[in-house]
C-alpha cells in the first residue's frame, strides 16, 4: 500500500528533529544467546550520532561489547523514528565533556555525579552511528514512510 513516489516522503532534518526532542529512547541489543533485550535510555543526537551513558555492568553494554549492532527508537510511535546502527564506546575526553553540559540541560539533572568516571573513560558513553533510518507518521503512514541510509564512517 505504499506508492512508489517520493511524494510525501520525511525530510532527514524533520526526524533529526523529531529525534533529538524525545526524552526517553528504546534501545534494542542482542545478548550473546541471541535474545533481544529492549531497555528506556537518555541520549542526544549530535551531529547524526546517538549518544547515551550507561553503566560499564548493564546489560546493554555488556551486549554491546559482544555485538555492536543496536536498534534506537525514540518514545512516540505516533511519530515514529528507528535508527538502526552500531554502537562503539567513546574513547575521547574532550568529547565526553562535550557530551555532558548538553546531556545536563536537556535532563534537567545534575552530572556531576558521573562526569569524573565518564572523562577517565570508567563509564562508557556511547555512540550509535546509524547505517539506516526509518521514519513514519501513523497518520499518514503510506504517503510518509521513509527510509534513510548513511555511508559509514571509519574511525
Amino acid at each position: 500500500g505504499i506508492p512508489n513516489s517520493k511524494k510525501g516522503m520525511l525530510t532527514w532534518k524533520w526526524a533529526a528533529n523529531k529525534f533529538s526532542k524525545s526524552r526517553q529512547y528504546w534501545i534494542i541489543t542482542v545478548r550473546p544467546d541471541g535474545r533481544p533485550h529492549a531497555m528506556p535510555v537518555w541520549g542526544l543526537l549530535l551531529n547524526n550520532v546517538f549518544y547515551f551513558s550507561t553503566g560499564v555492568q548493564a546489560r546493554k553494554a555488556k551486549n554491546l561489547a559482544k555485538n555492536s549492532h543496536c536498534v534506537v527508537a525514540n518514545e512516540d510511535a505516533a511519530q515514529a523514528i528507528i535508527i538502526e546502527g552500531t554502537a562503539k564506546p567513546v574513547k575521547d575526553p574532550a568529547l565526553v565533556r562535550k557530551f555532558l553540559p548538553i546531556y545536563a540541560r536537556k535532563y534537567k539533572w545534575d552530572v556531576s555525579g558521573m562526569e569524573y568516571d565518564m572523562i577517565s573513560l570508567k563509564q562508557p558513553l556511547l555512540a550509535v552511528r546509524p547505517t539506516v533510518a526509518f521514519g513514519q507518521i501513523e497518520k499518514t503512514f503510506t504517503k510518509t514512510a521513509t527510509r534513510w541510509t548513511f555511508k559509514s564512517r571509519s574511525r
